[in-house]
């Protein structure tokens, strides 16, 4: 056979099918199936993945969802005409007082300590529930927490005092209003017997006394601040603060004009602190120095 009869033989050889047998023909089909499907199986786990949470994270839970939405502080529907139940004097101490006295901090009287306590309760009960409402050197007006009733203050002061050896009594709630009604009939009858005729004059003051009321007149809040703020320096002239009622003391201040001691009391002057270290708004302030002017007229 010559060359060129064998140069075709080869060249169909050359060009053979790789499927030769049915089984390698099953074979290409399932996999021509099954790669595809694993491939995309691969890719949905992929995605999957990276968009949950890590690993052991429950951050997509119902729970910890509800929990990272809920309001930052809870409430809860009260009867504004309920009678508020007063807290004993313990219990005021463990959830206010503690904090000072149970250590003795910034000079408190430690909680117990009879030889602390001894010149304190000389002053008298009436004497350290007005500090303690009012509040004195370091102190804060009734412990920093302005929400206690006197009452509850002076329960405070009576248990801590009678822990180191004083025998003051707790006060009792006060009566509502209903009863203390009930218990003057004669005196509400009394006065429903006065002659008409009367009223008129008691109610009806002269036109220079108005005037000079409008004058003095002093806004509640400017009151309230005195005796929670103010008290703690002006009440004894601490540090140069001119002391309430002293005509002398405050009589450079008022000779000044209102508007500049409100402009010292809201920026702060000498020892006092801005504002009187309060949260006092401006007219909060001016009411108070209102009062204080007026009674050092």
């Amino acid at each position: 056979m010559s060359n060129t009869e064998q140069k075709p033989e080869e060249h169909n050889e050359g060009h053979s099918a790789m499927i030769k047998t049915p089984k390698q023909l099953l074979v290409t089909v399932a996999l021509a199936f099954l790669v595809p499907i694993a491939i995309i199986v691969m890719l949905v786990s992929l995605v999957t993945s990276t968009m949950g949470a890590g690993a052991g994270s429950a951050a997509l839970s119902p729970e910890a969802i509800a929990a990272r939405i809920q309001p930052v502080a809870g409430f809860k529907l009260v009867d504004a005409n309920a009678v508020k139940e007063l807290k004993t004097g313990q219990q005021v101490y463990e959830t206010t007082c503690t904090a000072c006295h149970g250590a003795g901090v910034a000079g408190a009287p430690k909680f117990g300590d009879k030889g602390a306590w001894g010149e304190l309760i000389k002053l008298g009960q009436d004497e350290l529930v007005k500090n303690a409402i009012h509040g004195i050197r370091a102190m804060p007006a009734k412990g920093g927490n302005p929400s206690l009733d006197d009452i509850e203050v002076a329960r405070a002061v009576a248990y801590m005092a009678n822990a180191a050896g004083a025998d003051f009594k707790e006060p009792d709630a006060p009566a509502p209003e209903g009863e203390e009604a009930d218990a003057k009939p004669e005196a509400t009858a009394a006065a429903d017997t006065k002659p008409a005729e009367e009223a008129p004059a008691a109610e009806a003051p002269k036109a220079t006394q108005t005037a000079a009321a409008d004058d003095n007149k002093v806004d509640p809040a400017g009151i309230k601040l005195y005796d929670t703020i103010c008290f703690a320096c002006h009440a004894a002239g601490v540090a140069g603060a001119p002391k309430f009622g002293d005509q002398a003391a405050w009589k450079p201040y008022i000779e000044s004009g209102m508007d500049t001691m409100v402009q010292k009391a809201i920026h702060g002057v000498g020892a006092m602190p801005p504002r009187g270290g309060s949260q006092a708004s401006d007219d909060e302030i001016r009411a108070a120095i209102q009062h204080m002017v007026n009674a050092a007229k």
